[in-house]
C-alpha cells in the first residue's frame, strides 16, 4: 500500500511559477512510476508529466512541455514538477499518481493517488 500527500497548490498569476510536492510512503518508491495528473472543471482527468523509478526518464503532455520539469528524489519518496509560465488553463487539480510498471498516459491504470492540490492562475 502507498499513501500520496500532494502540497504546494495556491493562486498565482499567469507568468508566474509553483512548484507541486508529492510525499509517497513505503520502502519500494524507487519502483513506482510516479505522474502528475490535473482535471479541470468539467473536464477529464489528463496527464500532466511522469517519470520512471529507476533512470529518471520523464515524460510531458504537450499543453505543458517545455514549461514543467518533473523531478523526484528516492532517498526522500518525492516527486515534484517545477512549474514555470503558469498560464489560466493550467488551472485544475493536480493529482499525484503511481503505479507499479511503465509509462502511461491512462488514469485508470493507476493504482494509487493523493487527494489533489488546486492550482488557479488568474490572468
Amino acid at each position: 500500500q502507498v499513501q500520496l500527500v500532494e502540497s504546494g497548490g495556491g493562486l498565482v498569476q499567469a507568468g508566474d511559477s509553483l512548484r507541486l510536492s508529492c510525499v509517497a510512503s513505503g520502502r519500494t518508491f524507487n519502483m513506482y512510476y510516479m505522474a502528475w495528473f490535473r482535471q479541470a472543471p468539467g473536464k477529464e482527468r489528463e496527464f500532466v508529466a511522469g517519470i520512471d523509478g529507476p533512470i529518471d526518464w520523464t515524460y510531458y503532455s504537450d499543453s505543458v512541455k517545455g514549461r514543467f520539469t518533473l523531478s523526484r528524489d528516492n532517498a526522500k519518496n518525492t516527486v515534484a514538477p517545477q512549474m514555470n509560465s503558469l498560464k489560466p488553463t493550467d488551472t485544475a487539480v493536480y493529482y499525484c499518481a503511481a503505479r507499479l510498471g511503465g509509462r502511461t498516459y491512462s488514469a485508470s491504470e493507476y493504482d494509487y493517488w493523493g487527494q489533489g492540490t488546486q492550482v488557479t492562475v488568474s490572468s
